[in-house]
């Protein structure tokens, strides 16, 4: 279950820098939870969620393939705005995640396409440590400093709120696996562009 894994993974050191600190976060439950970070117009009338993890082979598949293709034909075009919520299967995706929010809102959306697009790459690191340092290559890419990654990791309160809004949203959209969307408040499952734009067009033909 998505949930047990992430609580596993909050009973982790955030970083392998702080693999050795005794102290594990607080119970994610008792952490407030983070507002979405919205992609496109607020007033757009169809809103696409995707539930993702950044160690997830096929939720990268579906950002390299198909999320452009969403991105030109309906969030640029003012039709959808698009909603990731992050999930975390494990302790790389849970660094991936305090990086893409690392430098702020407007950074989420550019920085969670690095991690998708760079996925192999990053994950290909044998021990946690080179894998942090893969990271890390790419925070310094997107214009972030070591200092600054670092601080991010070391914040074991927002890693927290993370995995809280991930807890409370992932239980209330029962979501089981990654990538799943959630189009006009209905749950859909990973499939080819082609059927997904079918879905996405036939809820914005119900909102005319």
């Amino acid at each position: 279950m998505l949930i047990r894994s992430a609580a596993a993974a909050v009973a982790l050191a955030l970083a392998p820098a702080a693999m050795a600190q005794e102290a594990a976060p607080a119970p994610a439950a008792q952490a407030e939870t983070l507002p979405d970070i919205v992609l496109g117009n607020a007033d757009a009338p169809l809103t696409v969620i995707e539930y993702a993890s950044f160690t997830c082979g096929h939720c990268a598949n579906f950002h390299t393939e198909s999320f452009q293709k969403l991105k030109t034909e309906y969030v640029d075009t003012g039709k959808v705005r698009f909603i990731q919520r992050d999930v975390y299967f494990d302790q790389p995706g849970l660094w991936a995640g305090v990086l893409a929010r690392c430098g702020g809102d407007e950074k989420f959306y550019p920085v969670s396409s690095m991690l998708f697009t760079e996925q192999q790459e990053w994950l290909s690191g044998g021990t946690g440590e080179e894998i942090a340092a893969n990271l890390r290559k790419i925070g310094l890419k997107a214009g972030m400093t070591e200092d600054q990654m670092t601080a991010c990791w070391e914040d074991t309160a927002k890693a927290e709120q993370l995995i809280a809004t991930f807890q409370q949203n992932a239980t209330a959209d029962e979501i089981e696996a990654t990538p799943t969307f959630i189009i006009g408040g209905e749950k859909v499952s990973n499939q080819p562009w082609e059927d997904m734009k079918g879905v996405i067009d036939a809820k914005l033909a119900e909102a005319d």
